[in-house]
């Protein structure tokens, strides 16, 4: 499953993370990023351990959203050891999301 985090608790779950972190950065409006959801966690369960996939609502946490420059939904971002190493813009495949995974560890 994903969790959530917010502008407050962005630097302690994802920059000091351990293990890479791919970041959701989503909104409620925004329809590809429901559909992708149920992906995110399923991914989420399958690299349990190796990766942490976390969701970041950018209405409601507008500061890290523009500090990373998200302009579109959704966009994931994947951070190892507190710096993007990757990011997409907008839903992809689950083939493309373990690519993407596997290519940070």
């Amino acid at each position: 499953m994903t969790a959530e985090v917010t502008d407050a608790t962005f630097a302690t779950e994802v920059l000091d993370s351990d293990v890479p972190v791919l970041v959701d950065f989503w909104a409620q409006w925004c329809p590809p990023c429901h559909r992708i959801a149920p992906m995110l966690d399923d991914l989420a369960a399958e690299y349990e351990g190796r990766v942490r996939i976390v969701k970041l609502n950018a209405d409601d946490n507008p500061v890290t959203a523009r500090k990373y420059g998200v302009m579109a939904m959704p966009t994931l971002a994947v951070f190892r050891a507190g710096e993007v190493v990757s990011q997409q813009v907008g839903a992809r495949p689950k083939a493309r999301l373990r690519e993407q995974l596997d290519a940070a560890l």
